[in-house]
């Protein structure tokens, strides 16, 4: 699992990352994802994390026989591996796998997106567990 702080973390897979620009200095955009991002990431909170994992020819076999059906992956490879990493942070918040990351970014995704999709799933966990309570 991923044990790195996100600025180390950029600096090792985001080749755009400069270190000597300062975060406050310039005329930054915020980070933001588009509708469509942010429907991916919304779907991926029913996803079991069987559906990033390659299944076996075991069972494959066992999956045809009883007729169950495999949630087929995205057309898209960008929007697959976000779902990918929005899948794993809706399992196990902030402990994503580095190779998952470094997909991540090498996709084009910044680490401000990163942290902006993390702290969303984070919100909406706290908010659906508040609401178990009452």
């Amino acid at each position: 699992m991923a044990s790195l702080p996100l600025t180390a973390l950029s600096r090792e897979f985001n080749s755009s990352f400069r270190p000597s620009a300062s975060p406050m200095v310039g005329t930054a955009a915020s980070p933001h994802l588009s509708v469509l991002e942010w429907s991916i990431v919304a779907m991926a909170e029913h996803d079991g994390l069987s559906s990033i994992r390659e299944e076996s020819r075991y069972v494959r076999a066992i999956r045809s026989f009883f007729g169950f059906k495999r949630p087929n992956r995205l057309a898209n490879e960008r929007l697959e591996i976000l779902r990918r990493v929005a899948v794993l942070a809706w399992h196990y918040g902030w402990n994503v796998p580095k190779s998952e990351l470094a997909q991540f970014f090498a996709a084009g995704f910044t680490s401000d997106e990163y942290e902006l999709v993390q702290t969303s799933i984070g919100q909406a966990r706290a908010t659906r567990s508040r609401k178990r309570a009452r």
